[in-house]
């Protein structure tokens, strides 16, 4: 009896609580946040105007010819001019950076690879806005700071072009927002460049998935842990660190949630529900400041050397995303997949765990004995490359995949980017990420940090389509009939 009237107080004076904190409202962060009943917390989610309507499935006009022009040209912009050189179809119509040399010295390139000059723009933080506003132009490829990100892609939406934008595209929701609305209202395509979704192991494995080879996924697995220390310093006016400094969360989740997202059809028949973030104590970056610039930030420093972030999905599936760009490890972006029939791994060794229920009864690999695969271990390397080979993901073919190792980037992944991104815009078809996939893979960023905040607890992850989440069956790559 006492037990039980100890239990229904705690019950009263929980909900008590968590009835009042509802009445909160935090102005600490980009968009308002409140806390439910459950206690959990959630970010305000803005009305859809009227008459606007959602991306899914948006595809434009098809063009035969596309004018693209290149905003920020230091470490990742002059990359992608010369990739978009090595597709056919595509005009280098302008380049813009703060940095005059650096805009001549691409411009040149383009020159002497037989191209018309590019127009160029240069000399100051707001000249590419210039280049925003040109007529002839159908596309605009943002490679800035991420503080710019999303202001050049809300403005380029606005004047008309498509836009495509480095990752994280969106450092907060009220940017995410932005990008949504005006995406919505502009009609214009807003793509993250997300290089990691078409890693050619990311894709076989998306392929096996979506082929039933590991049962139904359950749980998933990503990261970004990439110790920076020999890069600190290549980055314009240290902007990257100075980010680390000052911010904390999950800064760079993009490259392990996106290719976990699209294998659970997030938005395409699930949805993220919440999330959780955990983060270990600071001690590598301040230290390796104080080593090297002789100044004191511990007081000041914010993020963890290593973060976690849990998510759950309405489909009961669950997400472990990572983040660590301080510590002296092998690069690795996890990439796990966990299902019912069988487990798929990248990082640090790539392999599959199969059953002989993976294949159900059939197998498109010759000659291997998968009757006996009971999970428990990865299967022989031959298989593995059998495997790899056999689930090719059919919007690559060897021929595209020896020109994007030759192109380069990333060893061809960026070329397979760029190349899909062009072939659905000529061919009038919905790119295979749209702005909803932005939203929920940079989501985390803000969202981890108020979890941080609060003792890590639970963050409402909101749903961007606004309620159009189930609407599609899944997720495909559109190629042309």
């Amino acid at each position: 009896m006492k037990k039980s009237f100890l239990s229904l107080l705690a019950g009263v004076l929980l909900t008590t609580c968590c009835i009042s904190c509802a009445d909160k409202v935090s102005t600490n962060y980009s968009v308002p946040v409140t806390r439910n009943q459950e206690g959990v917390f959630v970010t305000e989610t803005p009305a859809k105007p009227a008459g606007q309507q959602d991306m899914l499935q948006f595809a434009a006009e098809p063009m035969e010819n596309i004018r693209v022009g290149f905003i920020g040209l230091g470490m990742r912009g002059p990359g992608a001019v010369v990739r978009m050189m090595n597709i056919e179809g595509v005009e280098i119509a302008a380049l813009c950076d703060v940095e005059q040399d650096r805009v001549e010295k691409v411009a040149k390139r383009v020159v002497e690879a037989g191209n018309p000059e590019p127009k160029m723009f240069y000399g100051s933080t707001d000249a590419w806005r210039e280049l925003s506003a040109m007529p002839d132009l159908d596309l605009i490829y943002i490679a800035t700071d991420w503080g710019t990100h999303a202001m050049m892609g809300v403005q380029g939406m606005k004047d008309g072009k498509h836009v495509a934008i480095e990752v994280p595209s969106a450092m907060n929701m009220q940017e995410i927002w932005d990008l949504i609305n005006t995406s919505e209202q502009t009609r214009k395509h807003c793509m993250q460049l997300e290089n990691c979704v078409y890693d050619f192991y990311e894709l076989t494995a998306l392929n096996m998935a979506q082929q039933g080879l590991f049962g139904e996924v359950l749980h998933t697995e990503g990261a970004y842990i990439h110790n920076l220390e020999p890069f600190w310093k290549d980055y314009w006016n240290d902007w990257r660190l100075q980010y680390n400094i000052n911010n904390y969360g999950d800064l760079y989740p993009t490259h392990g949630l996106g290719p976990v997202c699209q294998v659970l059809d997030i938005h395409r028949g699930d949805k993220m529900n919440y999330l959780s973030a955990f983060q270990t104590k600071t001690v590598a970056i301040p230290e390796f400041i104080e080593r090297t610039q002789g100044r004191d930030v511990t007081e000041n420093f914010r993020n963890g050397d290593h973060t976690i972030t849990l998510i759950k999905t309405e489909k009961g599936k669950t997400i472990n995303i990572q983040h660590n760009v301080a510590t002296p490890r092998p690069y690795n972006r996890m990439y796990q997949l966990t299902g019912t029939k069988g487990f798929a791994n990248k990082y640090p060794v790539q392999g599959f765990a199969l059953t002989k229920e993976s294949f159900g009864g059939q197998s498109n690999v010759e000659n291997k004995n998968h009757e006996n695969l009971d999970g428990h271990s990865f299967v022989p390397v031959q298989m593995r490359d059998s495997l790899l080979k056999a689930y090719q993901h059919p919007i690559v073919n060897d021929e595209l995949i020896e020109t994007a190792k030759k192109v380069g980037g990333h060893g061809g992944m960026d070329f397979i980017m760029d190349y899909r991104l062009i072939y659905c815009l000529q061919n009038g078809l919905p790119l295979d990420m749209d702005v909803y996939d932005l939203a929920e893979w940079c989501a985390p960023i803000e969202l981890s940090a108020i979890s941080l905040e609060n003792n890590s607890m639970p963050v409402e992850v909101p749903d961007f389509t606004r309620g159009a989440w189930d609407k599609l069956d899944g997720l495909k790559f559109h190629v042309k009939k």
